[in-house]
């Protein structure tokens, strides 16, 4: 179900608001005769990166490895910390920030809201029906999270397409042809297919143990603000932003339910993020810069 929606997710939402994807593309100037291979370079790093942390089950954020790896690459061209443009960098600053306090505060509320809805409810009838209803908010996350995360790597498949050609980026934004989405949707659903049981266990049962309405109230909060931040181009992360709903989730009820050892790993992962995989990126580009 996962990997049909987040492939829906990428093909609907590129058609209706592909803001990320632009966001994405102009953050960082790749310019000049070697821009394609600091470009790769970026890519190499990001990957590297991302099955470091599968390997060892670090939820990291794979659009925080993104960013810092595509800005770190651009930094190594000659252009260095010119190439970085502050105004569509902003947004990255203002979704960590977004994704961080709607998480989690949305989080609290939802789960609020719901206890306060069902109070009159029966525990096994509150349980007949979020164990459909978390489905559907599942549901709802899995769809939005291809459309976040589909949308950023379309606007580099974009941004390596108009490179590869020569040809500016359009002020108006990107023309994303129909074959970028269907491949960015096909190999995103695949990875999602093939899972990642250490990373899924960590952000949903080792760091706070939810019941069913738990679930859904967690899900329903990460959907809204991942809804809201697409619309707006603001690029932010899934993991971040989900994580985060499960800690509002659990501190509504006690904050000690919250095992803040496993969340204080997960930020640092996080905050490491930006300036770990951004001097991959460098590095990575310094040398494919030589090679090639």
């Amino acid at each position: 179900m996962a990997a049909i929606l987040n492939f829906f997710g990428v093909m609907v939402m590129t058609h209706f608001s592909p803001s990320v994807a632009n966001t994405i593309g102009k953050m960082v100037s790749f310019e000049g005769e070697q821009a394609l291979i600091a470009l790769a370079a970026a890519l190499f790093a990001i990957v590297l990166w991302a099955v470091i942390a599968w390997y060892f089950g670090i939820p990291t954020s794979e659009s925080h490895a993104l960013i810092a790896g595509l800005t770190g690459a651009a930094i190594a061209l000659p252009s260095g910390f010119s190439a970085i443009n502050p105004d569509e960098w902003s947004k990255v600053l203002i979704g960590i920030v977004v994704s961080t306090i709607f998480g989690f505060g949305g989080g609290f509320v939802v789960v609020r809201l719901v206890g306060a809805l069902f109070k009159n409810i029966t525990r096994r009838s509150a349980n007949v029906f979020f164990r459909y209803a978390q489905i559907t908010s599942g549901a709802a996350m899995a769809f939005l999270h291809g459309a976040q995360d589909g949308l950023k790597f379309i606007g580099v498949y974009c941004l390596g397409h108009y490179l590869a050609k020569g040809t500016p980026i359009p002020e108006g934004g990107f023309v994303i042809e129909t074959w970028m989405m269907v491949a960015c949707s096909l190999v995103m659903g695949f990875g999602t297919s093939i899972g990642g049981y250490r990373i899924i266990k960590a952000v949903g049962m080792d760091m706070v143990k939810l019941e069913k309405y738990q679930g859904f109230a967690a899900d329903t909060a990460a959907s809204i603000c991942l809804l809201v931040t697409t619309l707006t181009g603001l690029p932010v992360s899934t993991t971040h932003t989900k994580t985060t709903a499960i800690m509002g989730v659990g501190a509504s009820r006690r904050m000690s339910l919250v095992n803040w050892g496993v969340a204080k790993d997960m930020v640092m992962a996080w905050v490491l993020t930006f300036p770990l995989c951004g001097l991959v990126g460098f590095v990575v580009s310094k040398i494919f810069l030589l090679i090639f």
